[in-house]
């Protein structure tokens, strides 16, 4: 099996230090500079024990809620991995950046834009990344650096664990599919520490005692839950297959949706398999959610151990929610509320109000300022998100910021905005159908009221908040020749 990558570019780390020590700003070199602890997750929905899920249990997420603020409604920018990172990592909508798919990376349009890490960087932070930050393809780019972006670092390391070797034992049920897109699994032998997550966690604790005498920005991605769902088997035995059920589909379904909303789960439902291989595979997806709870708590103990948890902002993401069977639905790239919807824990030292949920509606383009933010630093451009810091003191606090998420289908775009109350989306700038979903009745999103006479003046203003938001999108051209390669192609059933 190769070697896990760690690098420490020293000439780069040093003219980090360098610039740090001359910028103008000094008096945010004082000791008072909060650290940050930048935890990603892959694939992740709110199946969590602190969001309320009655079977998955996560004590060590639950035990970082207990002393954060839990966003009850956050939400991605597009549920595909590169897109969704780029954009909250440049803190640009995804119009901005112009990632689409997998592949285009965003320095190709932004050259110069300074990243979420590259900001706390060239402020005098140590920035480093262990696993996924940026895209990697799952399984595939595991043990590499994918996507990365070498300027956001001043170190980065690529954890390669036993589960990239033991592809070969898989249960497959979709070998049709790539495996980075496939219902698979294992029950994997050994501890933890030997999994990727595993390792990430391990060398994440390393970083944290090396540099636990100066400010640091350190970015842990997990790769996990994203399919192949492998971890020990010993949290396979957490989740009794018999407490693992299959929603109901409603009779009639796909003649009330348009049809691009569940166009990528095909065959549908799920995929094609059958009842019992969906509920052996969520199980999995359940089993990896508890193996990433544990490596959490592993550097939950890391910084009460080193004294740390005081000075340290703690934020819990995803990069995009994650469909397990909802309206025959699996995986992301849907405009409904499971791929949309992601789990965001924040916790920062000195917050009013602890262990509180938050119902505002907020995007994950939100962390950038909010980490700015709270650690006094000035971003180099203007952003499109808000700082959380009024929500962190008053989890109730006024707020009427909307969120917004996106897909593409081909040629066409899906657009979808989110209220407290209501989600609305339209396909193709409505020419190909329209959605709205009242969450106060309609949780489970199995009324589509967009039709319906007495919704019209709610179809009508959130159509507006849609248009305007969208006035002035990127639309990139047809999917061919050249095209292809500016992301605009819909990711095939291989992608990760």
């Amino acid at each position: 099996m190769d070697t896990p990558t760690r690098h420490a570019s020293r000439p780069v780390r040093l003219l980090g230090l360098l610039l740090g020590l001359i910028l103008p700003s000094l008096s945010c070199f004082t000791a008072e500079r909060l650290n940050v602890l930048f935890i990603a997750t892959d694939d992740l929905n709110c199946n969590l024990g602190c969001y309320g899920h009655p079977v998955v249990k996560t004590p060590h997420l639950d035990r970082l809620a207990a002393r954060a603020t839990r966003f009850e409604r956050a939400y991605c920018q597009f549920p595909l991995c590169s897109p969704s990172r780029s954009s909250l990592l440049t803190g640009l909508r995804r119009d901005t950046t112009q990632v689409f798919d997998l592949k285009k990376h965003f320095r190709t349009v932004l050259p110069d834009v300074v990243t979420l890490p590259q900001l706390f960087r060239t402020n005098g932070y140590f920035a480093a990344r262990v696993g996924k930050i940026y895209h990697y393809g799952v399984p595939g780019d595991i043990g590499t650096s994918g996507l990365d972006d070498p300027a956001s670092w001043d170190w980065f390391f690529n954890p390669l664990g036993r589960d990239k070797a033991e592809e070969g034992h898989l249960t497959n049920y979709t070998p049709q599919r790539g495996l980075g897109s496939s219902l698979s699994f294992l029950k994997a032998e050994g501890a933890d520490e030997e999994q990727t997550d595993g390792l990430g966690a391990t060398e994440t604790i390393k970083l944290l005692e090396e540099h636990q005498d100066r400010p640091f920005f350190i970015a842990c991605g997990f790769y996990r839950p994203h399919c192949p769902y492998v971890s020990p088997k010993q949290y396979f035995e957490q989740i009794p297959l018999e407490q693992v059920r299959m929603p109901e589909i409603p009779v009639g379904l796909l003649e009330t949706v348009p049809k691009p909303s569940v166009a990528f789960t095909k065959p549908w439902p799920w995929f094609g398999v059958t009842e019992m291989q969906a509920r052996e595979s969520k199980q999995a997806y359940w089993a990896a959610i508890s193996f990433v709870d544990a490596q959490v708590g592993r550097l939950l103990d890391a910084l009460d151990r080193f004294q740390l948890t005081d000075k340290t902002i703690v934020v819990f993401w995803s990069d995009n929610g994650y469909h397990v069977g909802e309206l025959g639905l699996w995986k992301k790239q849907s405009l409904f509320e499971n791929s949309a919807r992601v789990p965001v824990i924040l916790a920062a030292p000195g917050q009013k109000t602890k262990g509180q949920p938050s119902p505002r509606t907020v995007e994950l383009l939100d962390l950038y300022p909010t980490l700015a933010d709270l650690c006094g630093l000035t971003p180099k451009h203007p952003l499109a998100g808000q700082s959380l810091r009024p929500l962190l003191d008053d989890p109730k606090a006024p707020w009427d910021k909307p969120a917004f998420t996106q897909v593409w289908r081909g040629s066409f775009p899906g657009h979808s905005v989110r209220t407290e109350r209501w989600r609305y989306t339209e396909w193709d700038d409505g020419r190909q159908g329209a959605q709205l979903y009242d969450y106060q009745t309609d949780p489970e999103e199995h009324h589509n009221l967009a039709s319906d006479p007495n919704h019209a003046p709610t179809v009508a203003a959130l159509k507006a908040l849609v248009q305007k938001n969208w006035a002035t999108a990127y639309r990139p051209p047809p999917a061919t020749g050249k095209a292809k390669e500016r992301g605009v192609k819909p990711p095939d059933k291989k992608a990760t």
